[in-house]
C-alpha cells in the first residue's frame, strides 16, 4: 500500500523543484547573468541554432537543463 504522507512530500518537492527551474530559466532568457549554485560559472543559454541540443548550461556542465523549442 502506498503511503500517502510519504507521497505528498515527494510531490510538493517535485513541484518546488520545478518551479525553481521554471524561475531560472526565466531569468536567463530575460538576459540576467546567473551563476551556477554548484560551480559559481555564468550559466548560458544555448539556442536551436547553435546546437542540436538547446538548453541552459553552465561550463563545468553541473547546471544542464534541456529546453524544447518550438518554430
Amino acid at each position: 500500500m502506498i503511503d500517502i504522507k510519504k507521497f505528498d512530500g515527494i510531490k510538493k518537492t517535485s513541484a518546488k523543484s520545478f518551479n525553481n527551474q521554471k524561475a531560472l530559466i526565466k531569468k536567463v532568457m530575460a538576459g540576467r547573468v546567473i551563476t551556477c549554485e554548484t560551480c559559481g560559472t555564468q550559466i548560458k543559454l544555448v539556442l536551436p541554432e547553435q546546437s542540436k541540443t538547446p538548453g541552459l548550461y553552465c561550463t563545468k556542465g553541473c547546471t544542464d537543463i534541456a529546453l524544447d523549442f518550438e518554430l
